[in-house]
């Protein structure tokens, strides 16, 4: 079966009601611990008077950096009503966590979404969380930088049934801290053809990988157990091109835009 594996946002919808932070109830316990350090040092880091400089944002930002030092107080909500942007927005994922309040199978797939998150190494579509700042690329002082931090405990943490596959939308800074097995995960793109000249679309690519997410976890149809089953499934909606794992790279799958 296919497990969807998704990235954060930058941007975060803070939630008006809700329970407060409670790291003992997220998904993953094992990574319990090292979020907890996580967020210690986040919010010493945004009680900084140099914080927005640490953590490489504007003083636009500067309200989100000040949410950072109240995490546990604050209402959270599931992770997929947090995050916001282009991916989520084509994902339709506000509706598919009201719909899954209802749907016990669409519930169960969103629960085995997993996003990847620079303070919680990884969540799943419904847990609970507080709208945060912080990119996997910051330097959290005696921690380090996160991607380093992270990547040996997601070693230990993330894993693949040998009869699984991973459609992976994340972005590089977030493949890093746990890329999978070559030959069990997919890498989903977009590149535009026009004129006979190929250009990759970073923009329409979060789309896409969030249209067709969005496609899987609400389609009836039981959810895709291969690599081929899953370009398959593509085919219906889109124009692809596949390549075949190597012992270094994954598999991509490629939507083909024409002018």
């Amino acid at each position: 079966m296919v497990k969807i594996l998704l990235p954060p946002s930058e941007g975060k919808t803070p939630s008006s009601t809700g329970p407060s932070l409670d790291l003992d109830s997220l998904s993953a316990p094992e990574l319990t611990a090292k979020r907890r350090r996580v967020l210690s040092a986040l919010k010493k880091t945004s009680k900084r008077r140099d914080a927005l400089a640490k953590l490489g944002v504007g003083a636009s930002l500067a309200e989100d950096v000040e949410r950072n030092t109240v995490l546990d107080e604050i209402p959270s909500a599931p992770a997929l009503l947090t995050y916001s942007g282009v991916l989520y927005e084509a994902m339709g994922a506000s509706e598919l966590v009201a719909q899954s309040e209802n749907d016990e199978k669409l519930r169960e797939r969103l629960q085995d979404v997993h996003v990847f998150s620079a303070l919680f190494g990884r969540v799943h579509g419904l847990d609970p969380i507080p709208a945060y700042r912080l990119a996997m690329k910051t330097d959290l002082g005696a921690l380090g930088k996160l991607t380093s931090y992270w990547k040996p405990i997601l070693a230990k943490s993330c894993s693949l049934d040998l009869a699984e596959v991973a459609l992976d939308c994340r972005s590089s800074d977030y493949r890093s801290v746990w890329p999978g097995p070559t030959d069990q995960v997919v890498t989903m793109g977009a590149v535009s053809v026009s004129g006979g000249k190929r250009r990759v679309v970073s923009h329409w690519a979060k789309f896409y990988r969030g249209e067709f997410a969005g496609r899987l976890l609400s389609d009836d149809r039981a959810l895709p157990e291969t690599a081929e089953e899953l370009v398959a499934r593509a085919e219906e909606f889109y124009e692809v091109e596949f390549d075949s794992p190597t012992k270094s790279k994954p598999a991509n799958l490629m939507i083909v835009l024409r002018d």
